[in-house]
């Protein structure tokens, strides 16, 4: 029989690999907040990069440690928090959802689900958080958006959980990372001007 440790599976204390983890997650965010998003980078040390584009919606990628990443998710969440009380008087009556809307790899969606739903409700019921999986794949990708509302402390609590749910499920296959405003127009000609190099040089 297997020791009760042996679960890890991964060299050295469950700790220990914690740290030394790099993870990286993707969120859909509106408008570009430079400031915002230098303050948040010096003080999470995470690296923070938003999608350039016309788009009004960009892409906002965090890489670092865990703790980094954390650090910054919440600190995302705490400014959205403030900037919905802002249009009120100062005294809001009970706390605004706060939403967040995370990219992930359909090929780790699965795992997030669970069987017939029972990780996703696990999650909901042990943060407070809601959380829904897209059914469908944002455009042109194979990535699937995630939204996950609630105050700002219920938030943090569920991103950690789904990283820890993504960390355990490496994505499958080979990810086609979403870009918004990228039309389909757009792939199709870049794919048709590839085909055409390959026939000539051929």
């Amino acid at each position: 029989m297997a020791s009760p440790d042996g679960a890890s599976g991964v060299g050295g204390s469950p700790e220990e690999t914690e740290l030394s983890i790099t993870l990286t997650l993707r969120m859909l965010m509106h408008g570009k907040k430079g400031e915002t998003v230098k303050r948040i980078r010096e003080q999470s040390t995470a690296r923070i990069t938003i999608s350039e584009g016309s788009c009004p919606e960009r892409i906002t990628t965090i890489t670092g440690s865990t703790d980094a990443v954390f650090r910054a998710v919440s600190m995302i969440a705490f400014k959205l928090e403030e900037d919905l009380g802002a249009g009120g008087d100062g005294v809001s009556a009970g706390r605004a959802p706060v939403t967040l809307r995370l990219v992930i790899p359909a090929s780790q969606c699965g795992s997030l689900i669970g069987k017939a739903g029972a990780k996703i409700r696990e999650i909901r019921e042990s943060t407070g958080a809601q959380v829904q999986v897209a059914g469908d794949l944002l455009p042109n990708s194979t990535e699937r958006a995630v939204t996950v509302s609630g105050v700002p402390d219920t938030i943090i609590q569920c991103v950690r959980q789904i990283c820890a749910v993504i960390l355990e499920s490496p994505p499958k296959g080979a990810t086609i990372p979403y870009h918004p405003g990228l039309s389909l127009g757009t792939i199709l000609l870049s794919a048709n001007q590839v085909r055409g190099h390959s026939i000539s040089q051929g």
